[in-house]
């Protein structure tokens, strides 16, 4: 792909030079880029996978139902708070851009993204497709034969579930549920009862699929597809018998799906949550998404109802849910037009136990390219294991079914002491981890919901195991949730070790995570909300005095964000210093590299591939003795400041060489599928050297350690 074109600032123009004056001159509002609008760039980073002809086909349609999912959440979480601050107040961010100017760009910026969306499905995608033989046909595509069979789907299948309500004043608008598919019909005539036509709005229960397979003898194809929003347009009248329809129109409100739990007002967090998420559908709207051809007079009642201003109103030329066309990729069986399958490597470990190697030499794994199934066969023995007295873990997500889960309520059942920390508050899974706790509970193990205040946000395990005369803790720490199905689509570093200092810090944070205790001293992790910070800090701050001294000073690390203004404001300096810093961010970046003056030795780079980049890696120079670190935090406020994180090195040489070589100098190098971040806070795509050869990070490691 060629290079993208260089696009305006986002906010503002970029700061030249270093400014002057006062005690911190990094504190200036124009060498931060705004968060909301960086996080907005990676989603056209995803588009651009999408509109990649080198991608097969069905996986670019994945990348376009990735970039639509991603936007519904950036609305949900993002422009929700920005919102909130524009009603309430607050301080201003570092880049000092105001919550009515923020929300303004936003919608500017998400616009043009939706736009680029629905052009990309009408003009390129969606006829590739229907060339490929994957055909979602419109209602101007149905002939007589296929109209009738979905007729007759929805006089049986569909009609019987709908509840049609009319506007009226005895029948106020309805609840309208977040992200929910509904129609607004106008009506004409006069009902049973003498009532004038006007509105009418059909909500689609979730019950109903949002695409249905059309059988091959009604349609003629094997992968033909009508999507349930052309369904209830073409078949309205239906649901209005006697009036006439003049218009029939699909809409989407998306709602503030943050959660608010006063914590120290609780008495039981999982209770107050329970309540909070009954609600959480039909939180403050902040965004309406409508068919095109919507006259105005029904968009405005919309807007009011919802309380929506002008600039929240997107007029969708398609279906205003085109993020569930994803339902496609699984429906079609046709390996060529995905991704090539491959293997996970199995981990090396080799004795009666997995233990027996554990003990001899730390392991690493690099997911996806290494198998999770390592994780969940260390948990399995663990379980059987009669020398095993006790486990630890921590759950954030963990996916539905999930073997690891059967693994704890086995141990628990076998007389072993379990005890798990679930984070009730991870953002969209909370439900799914108040049923997890409540399972877990019913067999004996003891359930701990974190700390008031901080999400516990750490993924670690610890096994206590007797051998012989001594007890032994064999500990898991990663950057990546303990869960199957994204470990399969993400990358993320594991280790397991039984290194005693690191197994006694991990014992420390499960007793200050059950238990009450005052700050603890740690001999080789950092962790939020006490050390990870104020360690990063110590380092970086190490990196510039040895640049001024006049020695090699070097900074490199991966991350999903960059935004924590204290980290940001270390790194200026350690650049003005002379320290080279390499950063790889996947997602928001508000740091401006590149600034004369202040970033000129700074170098951010974003890689958007295949499987969603997700380890944390830390590489600090050091005067020629490097220290490598893999975490589960980003550089972010919440994640140093307001989590509990655990921040680990890599002791062992050798893992610790190709850990930097895997996750750093791999994907430094790569010219294939690499952004990089200007200083207008805008990405450009590197391309490969007319000489050189291409190289994909993600690309090389599948050659390298799949089988």
């Amino acid at each position: 792909m060629s290079t993208a074109k260089r696009k305006p600032s986002p906010e503002r123009s970029p700061a030249p030079r270093r400014v002057g004056g006062g005690e911190d001159p990094f504190r200036d509002p124009a060498l931060f880029l705004n968060r909301e609008l960086s996080q907005l760039e990676f989603n056209r980073r995803v588009m651009a996978q999408a509109m990649d002809a080198s991608i097969p086909l069905l996986e670019r349609l994945k990348y376009l139902c990735i970039s639509c999912t991603n936007l519904d959440e950036f609305f949900e979480i993002r422009a929700a708070t920005v919102r909130t601050a524009l009603e309430y107040g607050g301080p201003l961010p570092p880049d000092g851009l105001t919550p009515a100017a923020a929300m303004g760009a936003i919608h500017e910026h998400a616009g043009r993204l939706v736009q680029a969306q629905y052009q990309f499905w009408n003009d390129t995608l969606r006829p590739a497709l229907a060339d490929a033989g994957i055909r979602i046909l419109p209602r101007e595509a149905w002939n007589a034969k296929l109209r009738r069979w979905l007729h007759e789907l929805f006089i049986e299948e569909i009609l019987p579930v709908l509840s049609p309500l009319g506007l009226d004043p005895s029948h106020p608008f309805p609840r309208i549920l977040n992200k929910s598919l509904n129609v607004v019909v106008v009506l004409e005539g006069r009902d049973a009862f003498g009532r004038s036509g006007g509105m009418a709005i059909v909500r689609a229960p979730r019950s109903l699929p949002r695409i249905v397979r059309l059988p091959l003898e009604v349609s003629g194809g094997e992968n033909d597809f009508v999507l349930l929003s052309a369904i209830l347009s073409a078949f309205v009248d239906e649901m209005f018998p006697g009036m006439r329809v003049k218009g029939a129109y699909q809409f989407r409100v998306t709602r503030n799906s943050e959660l608010f739990v006063d914590e120290e007002e609780v008495e039981n967090l999982a209770h107050a949550l329970k309540d909070e998420l009954a609600g959480r559908g039909f939180r403050r709207a902040v965004r309406l998404e409508i068919a095109e051809n919507c006259p105005t007079p029904i968009v405005r009642i919309l807007l009011q109802n919802f309380d929506l201003q002008e600039n929240a109103l997107y007029r969708i030329n398609g279906p205003v849910n085109l993020n569930r066309v994803i339902a496609v990729y699984d429906m079609v069986d046709r390996p060529e037009l995905k991704f090539p399958s491959f293997t996970p490597r199995p981990a090396r470990i080799s004795g009666d136990t997995p233990f027996d190697s554990i003990s001899r030499h730390d392991v690493l794994l690099h997911h996806p390219y290494e198998s999770f199934q390592t994780v969940l066969d260390v948990m399995k023995a663990a379980a059987h294991d009669p020398d095993v007295l006790a486990i630890k873990q921590t759950l954030y997500r963990a996916g539905a079914n999930s073997p690891l889960v059967e693994s704890l309520i086995t141990a628990a059942r076998n007389g072993k002491d379990v005890t798990v920390v679930i984070e009730l508050r991870a953002r969209f899974d909370e439900e799914a981890n108040i049923r997890l706790a409540d399972r877990l509970q019913e067999v004996g193990v003891q359930v701990v919901y974190g700390v008031v205040g901080y999400k516990t946000h750490a993924k670690m395990l610890l096994i206590v195991r007797r051998e012989g005369s001594k007890l032994r803790r064999y500990v898991h720490l990663g950057t990546g949730n303990y869960h199957p199905g994204t470990a399969r689509v993400y990358t993320d570093v594991g280790l397991f070790t039984a290194d005693p200092d690191i197994g006694n810090d991990v014992h420390l944070i499960f007793q200050q995570l059950s238990g009450l205790c005052t700050e603890i001293k740690l001999k080789r992790l950092l962790q939020s909300p006490f050390t990870l910070h104020k360690g990063l800090l110590r380092m970086i701050e190490r990196e510039t005095r040895l640049a001024r001294a006049g020695r090699p000073a070097t900074i490199q690390a991966k991350m999903n964000a960059l935004n924590e203004p204290t980290v940001i404001r270390a790194l200026y300096e350690a650049s003005c210093a002379g320290v080279q810093i390499d950063l790889i961010v996947r997602g928001a970046c508000c740091l401006r590299p590149g600034v004369p003056g202040v970033s000129e030795n700074i170098r951010v780079r974003s890689v958007v591939g295949r499987f969603l980049e997700h380890s944390r890696v830390y590489w600090f120079g050091n005067d020629g003795e490097p220290e490598i670190y893999c975490s589960s935090a980003d550089w972010m406020e919440r994640n140093l400041l307001r989590r509990i994180e655990t921040c680990f090195p890599i002791l062992d040489r050798d893992l610790a060489a190709r850990v930097y070589e895997e996750e750093i100098g791999n994907y430094l190098a790569d010219n294939t599928q690499a952004w990089e971040l200007q200083s207008d806070g805008s990405y450009l795509r590197v391309t490969p050297p007319e000489d050189g050869m291409p190289h994909s990070a993600q690309r090389s490691l599948l050659a390298r350690l799949c089988e």
